[in-house]
């Protein structure tokens, strides 16, 4: 294996370009969904480059469970610097474990929070709370996918303005955003180069929810009244939110996007431009990390096998 074990833990740094030429260039529906799928794969491999390197590392520890045969030369000779390294790793990937329970934890706390707390109301896909604060956002799961929303904003926006409202929110829920927005953030947690892909793919999946409400209700403008009115009236807002599904992101940027053309549906970014040679920079990254954790991970198995008695 040599130092190419450690190469999933860096190649994310090949998706950054891509990150930010993606909002900018791309469609949202295909950025969020590029973004997301890069992030994924890198942090599954980071995360079996951690554990591999430290079942060398615990296999050095006195007293552990490991068979005599794992502490070898013949392992430890496959991960350089397996005294530092190794050892280091054990923290990290405790670390990273430990992180992603809690945030999954909390993301189901919030959701069964908020289903509970309409357990009272008719089982109807919008529901509206007598609430002065004005937030809206979108509730997946449950007996039903529900739309949430205060008196207090409701009332702070024109006709066409809630139609608009209503319709983000239902692009939430349709294009299963969460699922997206879940998975970049693990993905962070497993690997930290990779949060500036879960803020842009936070942005994307917004300007998703943007497009599709455009198109809902035939007026981009409208939409864009829509989106700055409610995030001024709703500064400062304590409101839990899951998985950051209503958080507004940089409302100016949306704004300015939807006040100008409509973005150009395609699948893959031509190679040509400077967004496609960023796209393909970052899949060969992806490739190359996930080719490295295999191959690393099938050394390390036929390794520990030869060095396991029978």
């Amino acid at each position: 294996m040599g130092l190419f074990v450690f190469l999933p833990l860096v190649l994310p740094l090949t998706a950054w370009p891509m990150a930010r030429l993606a909002e900018q260039r791309l469609h949202p529906r295909t950025a969020t969904r590029l973004l997301t799928g890069v992030a994924a794969v890198m942090a599954v491999c980071s995360t079996v480059c951690l554990a591999l390197v430290m079942v060398v590392g615990t296999a050095q520890l006195p007293g552990n469970p490991l068979p005599d045969g794992w502490s070898d030369p013949e392992v430890r000779a496959a991960v350089p610097y397996d005294e530092v390294v190794g050892k280091a790793a054990i923290p990290a990937l405790c670390a990273v474990v430990a992180a992603s329970a809690r945030m999954l934890w909390r993301h189901g706390r919030v959701r069964r929070g908020a289903h509970r707390a309409l357990a009272g109301l008719p089982g109807t896909s919008v529901a509206v709370l007598p609430d002065d604060v004005p937030y809206a956002y979108a509730l997946p799961g449950g007996r039903r996918d529900r739309v949430v929303v205060t008196t207090g904003l409701l009332g702070c926006l024109r006709p066409a303005e809630r139609r608009a409202l209503f319709a983000h929110e239902r692009a939430h829920l349709a294009a299963r955003h969460h699922r997206f927005l879940l998975a970049v953030r693990l993905a962070a947690i497993a690997n930290p180069f990779l949060r500036p892909l879960r803020t842009s793919v936070t942005y994307t999946a917004e300007r998703w929810a943007d497009e599709e409400a455009a198109r809902a209700v035939g007026s981009r403008r409208t939409v864009a009244r829509a989106i700055g009115r409610a995030a001024l009236v709703s500064r400062g807002t304590p409101v839990a939110t899951l998985a950051g599904l209503a958080a507004p992101g940089p409302v100016p940027r949306r704004v300015a996007a939807l006040l100008g053309p409509a973005p150009a549906v395609r699948d893959w970014p031509s190679a040509f431009a400077s967004v496609g040679l960023a796209a393909w920079a970052a899949a060969a990254g992806t490739a190359v990390s996930a080719m490295s954790s295999a191959n690393s991970a099938v050394t390390m198995f036929l390794i520990l096998r030869a060095a396991t008695p029978l």
